[in-house]
């Protein structure tokens, strides 16, 4: 079952948010955590999230934001954070909350959904591309 975050199901979050950080092995300090959490349940937010569910459990989150684009009249969809559950992963989990956004940023009329992924998640990868297409893109950054 996929479904958005309440504000009852915060551990659930956090315990899924941390193997995301260990994934890519990041700090986020719990200060930016705690906003990020206001953010997802502020419907003045360009941010959303949704969780899947199996059972009482909950398996993995995905993140997604709304921004413009200089390139299109619609917005684009940015996919920022997906996360599984190691023990699960191969079943289906993923995959669902890909299709969730993508559903949701067709309601929303977005151009283009999009996300990135490290180089070196090559289990991810066979996922992804399956279900998008690679856009031959490098990202560069300076950290502020």
């Amino acid at each position: 079952m996929l479904r958005p975050p309440t504000g009852a199901d915060r551990a659930a979050w956090d315990r899924l948010w941390q193997g995301y950080q260990r994934f890519y092995k990041v700090e986020i300090l719990a200060g930016v955590s705690d906003l990020t959490w206001a953010r997802l349940h502020d419907p003045a937010e360009p941010m959303w999230a949704c969780l899947a569910w199996q059972g009482a459990r909950a398996i993995g989150m995905v993140h997604w934001i709304y921004h413009r684009s200089t390139w299109t009249d619609g917005p684009y969809c940015y996919l920022q954070d997906l996360y599984v559950d190691e023990d699960v992963r191969g079943t289906g989990a993923g995959r669902a909350l890909i299709a969730h956004v993508r559903t949701e940023a067709e309601a929303a009329r977005a151009s283009r959904l999009y996300w990135l992924t490290h180089e070196t998640n090559t289990d991810a990868m066979k996922l992804y591309d399956k279900v998008a297409t690679r856009s031959g893109f490098v990202q560069y950054r300076v950290v502020l």
